[in-house]
């Protein structure tokens, strides 16, 4: 509660991107897939602390809602904790189990300043990429695998410089 998930939810509504649900979210399994679609009551409704309850649907017209759609990426949020640890590398794909299927799950650390729409909308196009095939995170640790193993076949000094080191103090 209070973390910012309607206001993250917001900005892709003004960005062309439809809401199908804030708050109160009801799930079906359809075969293996999960859908979400409004609970009827407050359904295309938003709530924005200073703001109150908008209707979305007549805010922003017909295009900007939808009735239901497949959940293909849960987006965790937690609060910024120091101290504790956060995923950094992107190599282990972590999976929420909802109604028996195993859906993509990533914890997302909320802190001041961080652009979380932005985030969000990063990671739900990065999900998509790997769907594609593309795994930046596997690709990048390929590649520095292959540098370190050149560095340690004894390569010359300049393949060296490919892989940054400690930087030395002033």
């Amino acid at each position: 509660s209070g973390i910012g998930k309607s206001e993250i939810a917001l900005d892709p509504v003004m960005r062309g991107h439809r809401l199908v649900a804030d708050d109160i979210v009801n799930l079906v399994r359809r075969g293996g897939d999960v859908y979400g679609h409004g609970n009827e009551m407050i359904q295309h409704h938003m709530e924005i602390r200073g703001l109150g309850i908008l209707n979305i649907k007549d805010l922003f017209g017909v295009a900007s809602v939808r009735d239901r759609k497949k959940i293909e990426l849960v987006i965790e949020l937690v609060e910024w904790t120091s101290g504790a640890e956060y995923d950094r590398l992107g190599l282990e794909q972590e999976s929420m189990n909802i109604l028996g299927a195993e859906l993509p799950h990533a914890v997302v650390p909320v802190r001041p300043g961080r652009n979380m729409t932005t985030i969000v909308e990063v990671a739900a196009r990065n999900h998509l990429l790997k769907l594609r095939g593309h795994h930046s995170a596997q690709e990048f640790a390929e590649r520095l695998s292959q540098a370190i193993s050149k560095q340690g076949a004894g390569t010359p000094s300049q393949g060296k410089a490919a892989i940054p080191g400690p930087r030395p103090t002033p």
